[in-house]
């Protein structure tokens, strides 16, 4: 092939011109060769795409009218595979010729429209059918992602387009619905370029409703990427998803995204768990603070609101009538709330991140935003310690300790609890996380140290340095606690020495009551 940039834009042309005529629909072969000997060219040689995409004969408006023809593709499969054949050729080409020239993005991208239509058919349910589908499919991604990377007009009008279509024309929730790895990841790459260094755009994504339909179907993807073999496609995809939302936190978007994913009526959404577990990751692979101010008032809600909800649902459930005082007996065990394991999980992903703020506030001695989570308080005037050593005690009552694989259950307490609430997974490290929280924010705080103490937290920490194995290194984490409890505040010492043994274990693990004594 002469490789001089007029006799090739002259070439190019004349193929274009001869497939597009009535006479030419037949010659699939002859395009897709040309088209894929002048993009190998193309790939290699970044003055050869400025020449071709500047000189005369354009070759824009021929390019045009392939996209057209492949939008308009008169037998509308994703499983016909001279439409394939088509596709990746196109897509390739044009993927090439725009790499890197802002003047070739700012052509193709009239192209757009054509090439969503061509998307949307390769994002339905029956494209996802035909496996040999898939390479049209990542080439047309990879077409648009290099038609607006790197150049900032052309990707917000981009963006804004597209988180604003229709739910039934929205492009990037039935890409990310494919089950092909390889297309994921080149859809991620494309929407973490959008996200990059534009605030406009990420508040779109966690402010919009087409953002946060988004940010739904993502977060479900993410999780079914999070088994994926390491080095795979679908390692990479999961990689790149998680980065799509560290970006978004660093930008302090954490707070507007959980609140679009809330669903009405409930305490949380799975998606916000899911989101909470990505956050809870973010931060404790994070060694800087100042973008975390943002998040500390979310949090400090968080955490109370799925603390005042589960005390409330583990008080109907051990007193479901409050026909009498609540004496740690749950004989009357008959209410079960099925989301407060939910409730639960999403609280132990919430303490851990507070507590990850506050280790990483203390250690930079800059501003302390254990301050925030110290001085916050519920709807109902509840306070964070008055909250924790309430949920504490109760859950005390509601769950037995794990001793070497036995439940080990209060001489107090009836010995019929339901397994399902025994063995939930949502209750595990709960108590573990909340004792910890406690110690962290008490450090060096006389103030909390005090609010601990009146609220009668002293003897529910003392009554957790015990041996539980679905709260590992519950007990040190207690004796650590108690140990910030007393530091340097002679009442809580004097709280400590006044109480005296009422009962002890026995070798079974079991609580012996002494004879004569009174359990506090």
């Amino acid at each position: 092939m002469d490789s001089g940039h007029y006799p090739l834009n002259v070439r190019f042309c004349d193929i274009c011109a001869g497939f597009l005529s009535k006479s030419g629909k037949e010659s699939v072969p002859s395009l897709t060769r040309a088209l894929d000997t002048i993009a190998s060219d193309l790939a290699r040689d970044g003055d050869l795409r400025i020449r071709m995409g500047s000189e005369n004969p354009s070759i824009w408006l021929s390019l045009q009218q392939l996209w057209d023809f492949l939008a308009d593709y008169p037998s509308a499969d994703a499983d016909v595979a001279e439409l394939r054949t088509l596709v990746i050729s196109v897509a390739r080409f044009t993927r090439n010729i725009v790499a890197g020239v802002a003047v070739n993005q700012q052509n193709a991208f009239g192209f757009e429209p054509a090439l969503r239509r061509v998307l949307h058919l390769y994002s339905s349910w029956s494209a996802f059918q035909v496996t040999d589908s898939f390479p049209a499919t990542r080439m047309a991604v990879q077409a648009l992602s290099n038609i607006v990377t790197t150049n900032e007009n052309l990707t917000s009008r981009l963006w804004n387009t597209y988180l604003t279509l229709p739910e039934e024309q929205a492009i990037l929730i039935r890409l990310l619905g494919s089950p092909d790895h390889k297309t994921i990841l080149s859809l991620l790459v494309l929407m973490v370029n959008c996200i990059h260094d534009s605030t406009e755009r990420c508040s779109l994504l966690t402010k919009s409703r087409g953002g946060a339909r988004i940010c739904i179907t993502l977060l479900d993807r993410v999780v079914l990427l999070y088994d994926a073999e390491e080095s795979t496609d679908g390692a990479k995809a999961f990689d790149y998803g998680y980065h799509l939302f560290a970006h978004l936190f660093d930008g302090g978007f954490a707070p507007d995204l959980y609140n679009s994913l809330s669903v009405e009526g409930e305490v949380i959404a799975q998606h916000q768990t899911t989101l909470l577990k990505l956050l809870d990751s973010y931060l404790q692979s994070s060694q800087t603070c100042p973008v975390h101010c943002d998040m500390c008032p979310m949090l400090s809600e968080i955490f109370l609101s799925l603390s005042s909800y589960s005390q409330s649902a583990i008080t109907r459930a051990i007193n479901p009538t409050n026909s009498e005082p609540m004496n740690g007996s749950i004989e009357h065990l008959q209410e079960l709330d099925l989301l407060l394991p939910k409730a639960c999980e999403a609280l132990v992903l919430t303490t851990q991140c507070i507590v990850k703020i506050s280790l990483l506030s203390e250690d930079q001695r800059t501003v302390d935003l254990r301050a925030i989570f110290r001085d916050a308080s519920s709807t109902d005037g509840q306070g964070t310690a008055e909250s924790i050593i309430e949920l504490l005690r109760l859950l005390d009552v509601f769950l037995p300790r794990i001793y070497f694989g036995k439940a080990v259950i209060d001489p107090t307490i009836d010995r019929s609890m339901p397994s399902s609430v025994a063995g939930s997974n949502g209750f595990s490290y709960l108590k573990r996380d909340l004792v910890r929280l406690v110690g962290v924010l008490c450090h060096q705080d006389k103030t909390f140290q005090d609010h601990i103490r009146v609220c009668g937290g002293i003897p529910v920490i003392m009554n957790m340095c015990v041996v539980d194995e679905r709260n590992p290194y519950l007990r040190e984490h207690a004796i650590l606690a108690l140990r910030n409890l007393l530091d340097g505040n002679k009442e809580n010492q004097d709280e400590v020495n006044s109480i005296q043994p009422s009962g002890y274990w026995d070798e079974a693990g079991i609580l012996r009551e002494k004879v004569g004594a009174t359990l506090r």
